[in-house]
């Protein structure tokens, strides 16, 4: 029995310690249960509740330990499971924050863009560095880093153009032609002329129809255009040129003083174009012409238009582009001072406004009936409001400084060739005095209101060589011939397309018509592209505004007709020569005629 018992107290002390080595560490320090409401966390990891749970059950069946003991040993070991559960869920949430305000902290003291990583593969080690280097370099653009080889966000919203162009002008001109052709331009944009013969006994104002001339010229433009925002865009442009003319940018060099003075700078384009659209534009300010027109029968090809202006167009099929043009333009606008020094019995001290406005609007297609073959036609209606010339009321105008009721309908601008009327109905301070000077001012004896019918087509068949065809008829229906014979016959001197010292025998007329052809490239790209044209021009006196026609041909303006041809070679990407010959010759009226040529050499940028 003694054997026995100390065999069964060997075997209650090996279970015992079987049991204890079982169990968590803090268990072996105090084997009791915790008497504090939550249990204490173990040193070592916990075993599987499983096991644990498997070894106490087979301690009680051995008769180890009661069931009373293994309870409390299995609520232990829960308790122990769930503090180690919850401890690696707090460990795990504070090794991220760790990590967290590590990277933070390493950021701080790192340049922008940097990345840490433990360890990275060198094919993603390369692929970090494209990312990084773009997103850096779009960093730059954004914020405007000056770096070498790269621009700041704002400059690449501007884009910059000029050309500059340097001319060699001959004009002969033959015998016979009429030498008192009158410059109401410098008469208009001047002082009145005198028209009494016994205070002023010199000839008026006249152009050069005798003497050959040559000159060079100078033009030179400087443009940019800014996309602003979401289809809104701005440009500007400055350019050179002898005066204000509308119609011409050349600089005669040796002129303006000469002694290699320097030449004025003109503001020459400034507006604002939102394009909501691709195929639909707004522009306001003074832009360029908004209408087709190829050719310069009625508008010259740098003339610039002030006013407002929308464009459309639309792809209703294949090959088949309808286009829309509209607009509203001031051609003149009255000085806020205009009209003084007017009889004081009168009570007037100002003028009316006399502003003169252009309505325009045309129609029109780009058509391409087969691939090698494009074709664009146009109709245009231009309606010109209160550009005639008006009679004034009886006034006085024996001083340079005074001022009749119509003199704002006088043109501020013209070339020549319109037919004109004297504006003023001059009454005599003094009837007794014969030498009481009379100054007069001229206007335009015709209204005008144009229908404009043009087109071009261009045969591909032979590229990169072209063949293209341009034509433009030109109607003033504003014009009839009685009535504006009847205005001729109030201007006592001669006045453009006349027999050459009256007015009784009015031969003008309101039509006019341009054709052209043109062999080679379209676009001088490359060195030793070329093209050449020839055409035909035939423009009555009163079929269009004189002031705003091609400038070159006859010197500029209208009753003029003849040929012209020219050539165009590429001297680089955009460097190329041109040479021109034209031939002119007045429609009607005294003899006029001129041969001009013109060599060119071009750059743009």
């Amino acid at each position: 029995m003694v054997r026995t018992k100390k065999a069964g107290l060997g075997s209650i002390s090996l279970a015992v310690c079987v049991a204890a080595s079982a169990l968590p560490a803090a268990a072996q320090d105090n084997v009791e249960a915790p008497s504090g409401p939550r249990p204490t966390v173990s040193r070592t990891p916990p075993p599987s509740p499983n096991a644990t749970i498997n070894l106490i059950n087979l301690l009680v069946k051995q008769g180890v330990i009661t069931e009373e003991q293994a309870a409390a040993l299995i609520k232990q070991a829960d308790d122990e499971a769930y503090v180690a559960r919850q401890a690696v869920r707090e460990a795990a949430t504070k090794a991220e924050g760790a990590e967290k305000t590590a990277s933070a902290a390493a950021d701080a003291v790192s340049p922008p863009g940097t990345k840490r990583v433990t360890y990275v593969p060198e094919i993603v080690k390369k692929q970090i560095r494209e990312d990084i280097k773009k997103e850096v370099i779009e960093k730059a653009k954004k914020e405007g880093w000056v770096a070498p080889g790269t621009l700041p966000e704002w400059a690449s919203r501007i884009r910059i153009s000029g050309d500059v162009r340097v001319r060699y002008e001959a004009a002969f001109f033959p015998p016979g032609n009429y030498p008192y052709s009158v410059n109401y331009n410098a008469i208009n944009t001047g002082q009145p002329y005198d028209l009494n013969f016994n205070s002023n006994p010199y000839f008026w104002p006249t152009y050069n129809t005798s003497e050959d001339r040559n000159r060079l010229r100078l033009r030179a433009r400087l443009g940019l255009e800014a996309d602003l925002y979401q289809g809104f865009w701005a440009g500007l442009r400055v350019a050179t040129g002898d005066s204000h003319a509308p119609v011409s940018f050349n600089q005669t060099l040796g002129g303006s003083g000469g002694n290699f003075s320097k030449y004025a700078i003109w503001l020459d384009r400034a507006f604002l174009k939102y394009t909501p659209f691709p195929d639909l534009t707004f522009s306001v300010g003074r832009f360029d012409n908004p209408f087709f027109t190829p050719t310069d029968l009625v508008y010259h090809r740098d003339l610039g238009f002030d006013g407002f202006a929308a464009q459309a167009k639309v792809e209703v099929a294949p090959g088949i582009t309808p286009f829309a043009v509209g607009g509203v333009f001031p051609v003149f606008n009255t000085d806020l001072n205009a009209g003084s020094n007017l009889d004081p019995s009168t009570g007037v001290a100002k003028f009316p406004s006399n502003d003169k406005w252009m309505y325009g609007a045309q129609l029109g297609a780009h058509l391409r009936p087969v691939p090698d073959v494009e074709a664009t036609v146009g109709a245009a209606y231009y309606d010109f409001n209160n550009v005639q010339g008006r009679l004034s009321d009886p006034c006085f105008a024996s001083t340079t400084s005074d001022a009749c009721n119509t003199d704002l309908t006088r043109p501020s601008f013209a070339q020549k060739g319109n037919t004109y009327m004297a504006l003023r109905d001059i009454v005599a301070r003094d009837i007794s005095n014969i030498n009481e000077p009379r100054y007069q001012y001229f206007g335009l004896a015709s209204g005008f209101r144009n229908i404009v019918v043009n087109g071009r087509l261009d045969f591909g068949h032979f590229h990169p060589a072209h063949v293209v065809l341009d034509g433009e008829y030109v109607v003033n229906t504003a014009f009839h011939k009685s009535d504006v014979a009847a205005r001729a016959l109030l201007n006592p001197l001669p006045a453009g397309p006349v027999d050459g010292s009256t007015n009784a025998n009015y031969v003008g007329g309101n039509q006019g018509w341009l054709g052209r052809v043109t062999v080679g490239h379209r676009e001088l790209k490359e060195l030793w592209d070329w093209n050449f044209h020839v055409g035909y021009k035939y423009l009555e006196s009163d079929a269009v505004i004189d002031a705003f026609t091609d400038s070159d041909f006859g010197f500029g303006g209208t009753n003029l007709k003849g040929y012209f041809v020219g050539a165009n070679l590429g001297l680089g990407p955009n460097v190329w020569a041109t040479a021109r010959w034209m031939s002119a010759n007045q429609v009607a009226g005294a003899p006029y005629a001129v041969d001009i040529l013109q060599v060119d050499i071009n750059g743009r940028f």
